[in-house]
């Protein structure tokens, strides 16, 4: 036999014996549906985590690293990954050991991190980029904000190009917060209902187990929720009833005030 033949046989050999002397693998009962998928909840802990909790994150990060890469989508599309996280709460530490780790650098970590010539370059590949909004809409101008003494230049800069922020929008009427917040059932089962609330004059959204969203106001009663621009939220009073529908383009679904 030709010794590169022998080689390779002789290495199934030695593979074949280190597998028999593994632990016996797990039953099929015990692997969770989402495999090979990263496990949910930790996914959620990495980014929830990136909002300031360093420790913690390296505790994820070090026994998982793909986790440095972590992405939630907290409601209509609202995807946030860890390094969103960390850029727009402006915890730079955190930000800088995602990125060494793997994180995918964006033009929002950019900002927050003070790198003005990633910022302009950015600019002028992609004229216009600094009206997109990062997670929860939350603006480039914002994360520059963010970043404060070491991101001043990037700020200055996103000041300068007079559209890097968010948006003016009008603001509800008097009381009519007060006639929109309410729970709105749109089925029979104990899930099958929205809330409504009010929290530091915005409205939020919220369907019980799920992530509450805040909603941003575009006039006519008709709001979109944070981080999902094209979806809609519309209130109208039909007689006596409240009603609530979602479009996503095409209406989802209509729930009534109870």
């Amino acid at each position: 036999m030709p010794i590169q033949s022998w080689i390779r046989v002789r290495r199934r050999q030695l593979w074949a014996a280190a597998a028999l002397a593994l632990p016996v693998p797990a039953a099929a009962d015990t692997i969770p549906d989402t495999f090979p998928a990263q496990p949910p909840d930790l996914v959620r802990e990495t980014v929830g985590a990136s909002h300031g909790r360093f420790e913690r994150v390296k505790e994820l990060v070090s026994a998982r690293p793909a986790l440095a890469k972590a992405a939630v989508d907290w409601g209509f599309g609202d995807w946030e990954d860890a390094l969103g996280a960390a850029s727009h709460t402006g915890n730079r530490e955190i930000a800088e050991y995602l990125i060494a780790h793997g994180a995918r650098p964006t033009v929002f970590s950019a900002a927050m991190l003070g790198q003005l010539e990633v910022v302009k370059a950015f600019v002028a590949a992609q004229p216009g980029v600094q009206r997109i909004p990062g997670p929860h809409s939350i603006s480039l101008l914002a994360h520059a904000r963010a970043g404060k003494k070491l991101a001043e230049p990037v700020l200055d800069y996103l000041r300068s190009l007079g559209d890097a922020g968010s948006p003016e929008r009008p603001a509800l009427e008097t009381g009519d917060a007060a006639r929109l917040t309410g729970v709105y059932q749109f089925g029979a089962g104990p899930r099958d209902r929205f809330e409504v609330g009010e929290k530091d004059g915005r409205l939020s959204f919220t369907r019980p187990g799920a992530q509450s969203r805040f909603l941003t106001y575009l006039g006519d009663w008709t709001f979109h929720p944070a981080g999902a621009e094209a979806v809609r939220i519309r209130f109208v009073e039909s007689g006596a009833e409240t009603l609530l529908t979602i479009h996503d383009p095409d209406v989802v679904v209509t729930a009534r005030k109870g």
